[in-house]
């Protein structure tokens, strides 16, 4: 999966293809119509794997009211915005963002969890998955979910096949780091992958604290089979950065 960060979104779509991509994912695209969006994904050929949910004024910091009391019918209309992007562009799944809050609290973690039973029974109607993402308090400070044990106890406790976890090898480093162990543990509950190098965010043969050629192998060695998304910022040109996937022995 593959974006250009100084391309519009409608631009990514043909981007990514003339790049070789078959597939792609994306945040929610503000300031596109339905129809716009799905006229660029369908003018492209690629196959879209996950969309972002509505979060709100992204240039605000505004990454979505899941965890905010009071907010709940913002929720549930951003989710039904979603979906009908998703339908559209035929994405099968949705990354449910948390929210950024300046403090936490128990109730903050109930409007979590209701909300998402809420988003769990709506995706089973309509055939979709919706991903909760743990996001470092490095990378985005006062994001919500951060924490990959409450994560899992509530996506056990929600029990459904709708609700899973996106898991982000370069979130999990910083936040449990131990990747060999706690992908084996995570992955029953895994519905998506990124990965990015730490701690730039960079391609992931660049140096950092990652061998990713050993990550890529433990991911299929514990089962995982689906799409890896690209969430990483190139250190230069997009396309040229794209060689690692060659060196590591991958194809387009």
């Amino acid at each position: 999966m593959f974006a250009v960060i100084s391309a519009t979104i409608l631009e990514r779509y043909a981007l990514a293809k003339e790049a070789g991509f078959k597939a792609v994912e994306t945040g929610f695209p503000f300031g596109h119509t339905l129809e716009q969006v799905k006229m660029a994904k369908e003018s492209s050929g690629v196959e879209q794997i996950l969309i972002n949910l509505k979060t709100g004024d992204v240039n605000k910091g505004e990454l979505g009211v899941t965890a905010q009391p009071g907010k709940e019918n913002e929720f549930k209309e951003n989710l039904q915005v979603t979906i009908d992007y998703a339908k559209a562009v035929g994405a099968k799944k949705i990354h449910i963002m948390a929210g950024k809050l300046e403090k936490v609290t128990s109730s903050n973690w109930e409007t979590y969890e209701d909300n998402l039973k809420f988003a769990a029974d709506v995706l089973k109607q309509v055939n979709l998955l919706g991903v909760i993402e743990p996001i470092n308090q490095h990378s985005v400070p006062k994001y919500f979910l951060s924490d990959y044990e409450r994560a899992v106890d509530i996506i056990k406790r929600i029990d459904s096949a709708h609700v899973k976890l996106q898991l982000d090898i370069f979130h999990l480093q910083h936040i449990c780091g131990d990747l060999s162990y706690n992908i084996k543990k995570l992955m029953p509950y895994v519905g998506h992958v990124q990965i990015a190098q730490v701690p730039n965010r960079n391609e992931p043969d660049t140096p950092g604290e990652i061998n990713y050629k050993y990550i890529l192998e433990q991911l299929e060695t514990n089962g995982y089979t689906d799409w890896i998304g690209l969430e990483y910022k190139p250190v230069g040109n997009s396309k040229d950065g794209l060689k690692w996937i060659n060196n590591f022995g991958y194809s387009l």
